[in-house]
């Protein structure tokens, strides 16, 4: 029998609440559809925080609107092509990432990039309650002419964090409804302000601007992917709950198309924006210039809206996190680990809206480091994808040396030295506000190319380096990610096909293909 606490192994949702913790899903219990994925991507990205990204490009990177295309079109075809593909092993294995993360780590070898990633969840949260802290001030202070102050700042963070503790304590099903009413109404709202940028702006000053450097578009696309590379781990997180013959290619296409969709708009508005108003990327307040652009009519609806956006971004990323948390040992239930990043994101935004003097500074840094640390997991957690035919379902919560992921000690020491290996190498090639690695002025670095380093290093050092032998039901070991069942029906957890992260989709089989029609 696996020893899994409490937390871990709560059952499956009965109504709105969701108590199913890190326990793999049963077969029954996954009636998710695979459309569903469309608008969980698109309420990922609802944030004002691509307009001020969009800004940066005209600004800081020297780019004319064609290279913002591209940009904005490249960008979310990598980074959420890659969060596609590891969601892949959502339906394969039915648990969250870091629980599935487990079987590439070992128990106790996960405990390293699960506290990393958990940590790193923290300024993420933190970046995203700020935002939505100043969207309130922002909407107080068009319709009331009420002025920001302190008490008011810990007043706006109180009743944003409250809100995302609310929608992810609620679970999967909350968190689909919310999406897709989400999605429709800020798609109604970002056309309006489209159409008045359109009537309103100085299209000869926004088509005159000269190109800018080939290195300059390549590091926007770094830093703009940074964002969607954050959500890797979160993926299965997302598609646990999908039948296995869903189909893969369908599962990247609606990961990339619901990003894609936002991002690009939004990218390209506040480069428009920025041609006019360039100081709109030295903002203090990534928001507030929203209310000076546009008039208060269209100002208002859009920011509220953003807001909604923003609650359900951190309520997704709040979600995984809860998962995080249990994989780490905090033996409570989803819902209340939660409740420590809540309060974490509401310490620390409340010092970064008094104490920072430069947000998109921060948050371009930011975005920077959380590239190097999410590539590291996704280099070695999608190579193993390459080989793994299976997830031990009681191997995932088996906490004692004979379970099936406890390899050497509870580590499994190939996976962690690619990972420590590749968090190094990327770092060399980093340079931020607060730090700078001496690999920083070469080619890669210059071009904020560290992340792609990062996941090169992760994926050729986890391929060459032996493997960890697996425990398997017969008490025999196999060659982690090797494990093979006999045939569809008799495996606990059957792959479909291999997959390759990095470089393609994944073939869909016949049967697969038919039912996922059917879903779609």
């Amino acid at each position: 029998m696996p020893h899994a606490s409490a937390s871990e192994g709560a059952s499956a949702p009965e109504g709105a609440l969701e108590t199913r913790g890190l326990e793999p899903v049963p077969d029954e219990a996954r009636t998710g559809r695979v459309r569903e994925l469309f608008p969980t991507w698109v309420a990922a990205n609802i944030s004002v925080l691509l307009l001020t990204l969009g800004a940066g490009l005209i600004v800081f990177n020297g780019l004319n609107l064609w290279q913002v295309l591209i940009v904005g079109c490249v960008a979310p075809a990598v980074s959420y092509g890659l969060v596609g593909l590891i969601s892949l092993a959502g339906k394969r294995g039915g648990s969250p990432g870091m629980a599935l993360s487990r079987a590439v780590f070992g128990r106790r070898g996960n405990l390293f990039p699960g506290s990393l990633i958990w940590v790193a969840r923290w300024g993420w949260e933190t970046i995203n309650a700020v935002t939505g802290a100043y969207a309130v001030l922002t909407v107080l202070d068009l319709l009331f002419g009420v002025r920001s102050s302190t008490p008011l700042i810990v007043v706006t963070l109180l009743f944003f964090v409250a809100g995302t503790f609310l929608v992810s304590g609620l679970g999967i099903k909350a968190l689909r409804v919310c999406s897709r009413w989400a999605a429709y109404l800020f798609g109604a709202f970002s056309a309006l302000v489209l159409v008045y940028l359109i009537g309103h702006t100085d299209w000869s000053a926004v088509f005159s601007r000269p190109a800018g450097s080939t290195a300059a578009m390549i590091a926007g696309i770094g830093t703009l992917a940074a964002g969607g590379l954050s959500w890797a781990p979160t993926g299965p997180d997302f598609t646990r709950y999908l039948p296995r013959s869903t189909s893969g290619r369908a599962m990247v296409g609606r990961t990339i198309g619901g990003a894609a969709v936002v991002v690009l708009p939004l990218v390209v508005m506040g480069a428009v924006m920025a041609v006019g108003t360039p100081g709109l990327a030295h903002a203090r307040d990534p928001v507030s210039f929203i209310g000076g652009l546009l008039p208060a009519w269209i100002a208002v609806p859009y920011l509220l809206m953003a807001l909604v956006g923003m609650v359900l971004i951190n309520a997704m990323s709040m979600y995984s996190a809860g998962f995080t948390a249990q994989t780490l040992g905090i033996r409570v239930p989803r819902a209340w680990a939660v409740s420590v990043n809540a309060v974490i994101s509401l310490v620390l935004g409340f010092l970064l809206m008094v104490v920072a003097t430069s947000f998109l500074g921060s948050f371009v840094s930011f975005l920077t480091l959380l590239a190097v640390a999410f590539s590291a997991w996704i280099g070695v957690f999608g190579t193993d994808m390459l080989r793994r035919r299976t997830y031990d379902a009681a191997g995932l919560m088996d906490a004692t040396p004979s379970g099936a992921y406890w390899y050497r000690r509870g580590f499994a020491p190939s996976a962690l030295v690619a990972w420590a290996a590749a968090l190094v190498a990327g770092l060399l090639f980093t340079d931020v506000e607060w730090f700078s690695g001496p690999l920083a002025s070469t080619w890669i670095g210059a071009n904020g190319l560290g992340w792609v380093a990062t996941t090169v290093v992760a994926a050729a050092l986890y391929t060459v380096l032996p493997r960890a032998r697996t425990r398997t039901s017969a008490g025999t070991r196999t060659s982690a990610g090797a494990q093979k069942a006999d045939t569809p029906e008799d495996a606990p957890y059957p792959i479909s096909s291999s997959v390759l992260p990095l470089v393609s989709l994944t073939k869909i089989s016949t049967k697969g293909s038919d039912s996922a029609a059917k879903q779609a």
